[in-house]
């Protein structure tokens, strides 16, 4: 996958299609302390955009206009980590939602093994590095491995998200997921609301 690394913001005018990858990089998994690093995109053409941010500097105008445009779905894997930390340091809620982590634990109840991972492995028979995973991401200057490892966490949803569909499809339960799609924004805004490891359903 070729990568495109930009400082701030995604270039004028960049036009990836109307399903979008994405997965962001943080300093750590408190979002209200760990501050977001990087935000990496892609569209289903083979190339990977990296929006790297110096701390406090997150205008990104272009970013967010993609972002909150209801025309193009978001691909995620672990979206309710994504848009928590997209809605805390971007200020957008980033939907519509589509989450490969959600659509594996609806589809593939035969196993209890929904990493990204995981999933590339079986349904894809790919070996995923995550080697980078707890790196510096808010390292200056970042390394060659990290953007690769950056890179491939958005590389592989696309076919994931249509293997996962037929397997939604095939089960009857496409709908029960498009619903749990939906809400993941406020589970998002609940996590960071202070009742992240709340049922608020629960009795």
């Amino acid at each position: 996958m070729k990568i495109k690394l930009h400082k701030g913001d995604l270039p004028e005018g960049l036009d990836l299609g109307p399903l979008v990858a994405v997965d962001t990089e943080t300093l750590g998994l408190n979002t209200q302390r760990d501050r977001l690093c990087l935000v990496q995109l892609s569209g289903d053409g083979g190339e990977a955009h990296l929006v790297q941010f110096e701390r406090g500097k997150y205008q990104a105008p272009n970013l967010k206009r993609l972002l909150r445009d209801r025309k193009v779905t978001k691909l995620y894997h672990f979206a309710r980590f994504d848009l928590a930390a997209i809605l805390r340091y971007l200020g957008v809620v980033a939907g519509p939602v589509y989450c490969t982590r959600t659509a594996s634990k609806i589809a593939r109840t035969y196993t209890d093994r929904h990493g990204l991972k995981d999933l590339v492995k079986e349904l894809l028979d790919v070996d995923l590095s995550k080697q980078q995973q707890s790196s510096d991401w808010g390292a200056a200057t970042l390394s060659e491995q990290q953007l690769a490892y950056a890179a491939n966490d958005v590389a592989y949803l696309h076919r994931l998200k249509t293997l996962l569909d037929e397997m939604l499809i095939r089960e009857g339960r496409m709908d029960l997921a498009k619903a749990c799609f939906n809400f993941l924004p406020a589970r998002a805004a609940l996590d960071l609301a202070g009742w992240a490891e709340t049922d608020i359903f629960a009795h």
